[in-house]
């Protein structure tokens, strides 16, 4: 018998139903479900799942599934992911406006391809191929990449085509092919359980990969020390045995430095360099000018710290170092991530079981995503768009003659200086949201406004999209097949779970039917997913970044593969470098020497203080698909300006943060686990709550990464807080109320979400 709600003992009153039966008294109203097995739709972790489907074959929930991956673990994200399959803010219907001032208009598919057809002839025409762009996106799945990289160079034939993986690994990209001639991890996740001292550097786990914490948590059990690098006292490093917080934009002289002690106490492995590296005396000549003392003063750190990491890192008989957007989103990006691969490489942890060097991808297909050609300077398998060689073999694939092949074009935030500039004056984009994601947003605004055609695709109307011309709604991940790469380069399926509303289409579909109605139709004849994916596996064979052996039964059988897998037989090579060799020809590791330089953006009396971005645990992204999901928004509202307490500021009052690109107002969230020269802003929100307002668009020049990671700011009391816009909608809808009503909470986040000691005073105003 249940227990009588009237006799709930004493206290628990305030909870729902308490010591009684719960609300629905057990109800369940959904019978006969099917279990969908597939992946989460959000970070590079790429957690297994099960979607629940009803006899109606729709989605309606989500259960975790016992991969190897993440053994039944979900995060927020992953948990809360399946309700944006049916939301109502869904787009269903395309839309179409000639005019931005003028409001959409719901339109049939045939009158948004027409139109969208006769601009980019229009603007070609008049302006020549490169006029027309397009931007591509790392949440695609891979097939779909692939059919953007084609679609830009084929149907469109230009070479301005680039994707928002832009803005997240390519600095990790560049630094991994200059040192092993191969772009990706060099260890699984499950390394990690095997390494005697884990590096974490510029990675907020916890909240950005939470899933994977159970791999540091399994390390530490064994005994493994873990060693954090990041300005915040993030909540992996509160657990960790060392946290660095050292100063933002100072990566390289640290590792530099950590170098330096090792070389100094000679606790490098000669043998394996002599063995297997070039370029060790130029890394040697040049962390000689970083020793400790020096490097504490650039990054506000104490030696101690320095020599300890040293010490414990070339001590360790298994070492490993993991890093993420903290260490890559730098103008000297790539830099720092070789300053790390250095360390990895001088003190022999390479290619071993819990020793080596990876990157923790942020978008759920940032590894995949930039493989097979939506990047401005790759074809597909990584190939090199400026090598005859490489040119000629993918021409013949495709069935295209050689000078008909677009050269290399440029990166997504240059692209948005040449729309500014009317050298592009046409953009298809899909799976991408500028508009929150892009550095220096004021910027950014205007090269999109100067468009004078501009089509998105989306199935959400993102901020980007609501500029648009034209907007076709397109199929979430669980409403259609096909294939992504995680952080470790395994190759995962995602299954379709159920059909997708009336009126809309995949991505494949509509790059496809575009295809043909601008005459090439015959290079695109693609039904499905499946169908790009076995031209994939051709255009990869051979190359560094592999695809032949895989299939789609072998990834339902196997649960993920990773490249390079060249045959069918082949299992797949989860640890590289294991015989020694890497991808160069010579199968020696390019060791690359490393200076630092300060921040692209000074330091004055008037901007004193170092700003710093990143992710929440609750949000992903541009915040598209998690600003919609109410238990999401409910858990973090709205952005917020973690603060040291000795600025005097309390949690909750308004504090401006100023830079040279623009201003915000946010409730001041008030932590001693920041360093006091630095404050941070979470960047899923738009304008005017957009930390992209503040950030600078200074690019590292080789990867063309944006410096989101350190800024000049100064913070100062403010009056009134900005307010945080709700997501847009289409026409004669508005925005979901059961998931807005949080938005009007002025307060930061009900708890500092593991983030430190300072007290909320729930007092304040």
């Amino acid at each position: 018998m249940p227990v009588d709600p009237t006799i709930a003992p004493p206290g628990t009153r305030t909870f729902h139903d308490a010591g009684g039966i719960p609300a629905d008294r057990w109800h369940a109203d959904q019978t006969g479900e099917t279990l969908v097995p597939t992946h989460c739709c959000f970070c590079g972790v790429q957690c297994g799942m099960y979607l629940r489907v009803n006899q109606g074959g729709k989605v309606f929930g989500v259960e975790p599934r016992n991969h190897d991956i993440n053994r039944m673990r979900l995060c927020p994200k992953g948990i809360n992911a399946y309700q944006q399959v049916n939301h109502p803010d869904r787009l269903t219907t395309p839309l179409i406006r000639r005019y931005r001032d003028k409001p959409f208009q719901e339109c049939t598919w045939g009158e948004a391809l027409d139109f969208t057809v006769a601009e980019i002839r229009r603007i070609q025409e008049a302006y020549g191929a490169d006029a027309f762009g397009m931007l591509g996106g790392a949440s695609l799945s891979t097939e779909k990449t692939y059919l953007v990289g084609k679609f830009a160079r084929i149907a469109l034939r230009t070479r301005h085509v680039d994707y928002n993986g832009r803005l997240c690994m390519v600095s990790a990209a560049g630094a991994n092919k200059l040192a092993f001639g191969i772009d990706r991890a060099g260890n699984p996740f499950s390394d990690i359980l095997l390494s005697d001292c884990v590096l974490i550097a510029g990675s907020n786990v916890g909240e950005c990969f939470p899933v994977m914490t159970q791999y540091l948590w399994g390390a530490r059990d064994r005994g493994a020390k873990l060693i954090v690098v990041d300005p915040r006292e993030t909540p992996v490093a509160r657990t960790a045995d060392l946290h660095v917080p050292l100063k933002p934009g100072t990566d390289a002289a640290f590792f530099n430095a950590v170098l330096h002690v090792i070389v100094r106490d000679g606790l490098t492995d000669e043998k394996y360099l002599a063995d297997h590296t070039t370029g060790w005396d130029a890394v040697k000549a040049a962390v000689e000018d970083f020793p400790p003392d020096r490097a504490a003063g650039i990054c506000g750190v104490g030696v101690e710290q320095i020599e300890q990491v040293a010490r414990w890192f070339a001590g360790a008989e298994r070492a490993m170092a993991w890093h993420a957007r903290g260490v890559e989103h730098h103008s000297q990006g790539v830099e720092n991530c070789l300053s790390i691969i250095n360390l990895c490489v001088a003190t022999g942890n390479i290619g071993r079981p819990g020793a080596g060097y990876g990157t923790l991808t942020g978008q759920g297909n940032g590894q995949g995503g930039r493989e097979h050609g939506q990047k401005s300077d790759l074809l597909p398998g990584g190939r090199s768009i400026t090598d005859p060689e490489h040119r000629r073999e993918i021409c013949h694939i495709w069935g295209i003659p050689e000078d008909e092949l677009p050269p290399a074009g440029t990166s997504m935030m240059e692209m948005v200086h040449q729309m500014r500039s009317r050298e592009i004056r046409g953009l298809i984009a899909t799976c991408n949201n500028p508009f929150v994601s892009l550095p220096n947003h004021h910027v950014v605004k205007e090269g999109y406004d100067t468009l004078e055609f501009h089509v998105q695709l989306d199935f959400f109307l993102s901020e980007t999209a609501a500029n648009a011309h034209v907007v076709l709604p397109v199929t979430v991940w669980a409403e259609d097949e096909g294939v992504m790469a995680n952080a470790e380069a395994r190759v995962v399926k995602h299954n379709k779970a159920q059909d997708p509303p009336p009126g809309v289409r995949t991505d494949t579909w509509i790059l496809c039917e575009l295809a043909r109605r601008l005459g090439t139709g015959d290079k695109f004849a693609f039904s499905t997913s499946r169908d790009v994916f076995e031209e994939l596996r051709i255009a990869s064979a051979g190359t560094v970044n592999d695809y032949y052996g895989i299939t789609y039964e072998r990834l339902e059988e196997t649960g993920g593969i990773a490249w390079p897998c060249p045959t069918t037989e082949h299992p797949g090579t989860p640890r590289l470098f294991e015989d020694g060799r890497t991808y160069h020809p010579d199968g020696k590791i390019h060791l690359q020497a490393v200076a630092w330089h300060p921040p692209i953006d000074p330091y004055d009396e008037t901007y004193p203080l170092s700003l710093t971005t990143g992710r929440t645990v609750a949000h992903y992204l541009s915040g598209n698909q998690t600003r919609r999901l109410g238990a999401l928004v409910e858990q973090t509202p709205r952005p917020w300006v973690e603060v040291h307490p000795s600025h005097g500021f309390r949690n909750g009052q308004p504090v401006r943060v100023v830079t040279r690109r623009g201003s915000a107002v946010y409730p001041a969230l008030v932590l001693e686990s920041i360093r006091p020269d630095t404050v941070f802003v979470p960047y899923h929100w738009p304008s005017p709550t957009a930390a992209n307002i503040l950030t600078i668009d200074a690019l590292d020049p080789r990867s063309k990464i944006p410096e989101y990671k350190v800024c000049a700011a100064r913070i100062e009391a403010a009056t009134t807080l900005d307010e945080v816009p709700a997501p847009p909608t289409g026409p004669g809808r508005v925005a979901y109320p059961e998931t807005q009503a949080a938005r009007t909470d002025p307060r930061p986040p009900t708890a500092p979400q593991g983030l430190g000691t300072a007290e909320r005073d729930w007092s304040s105003p």
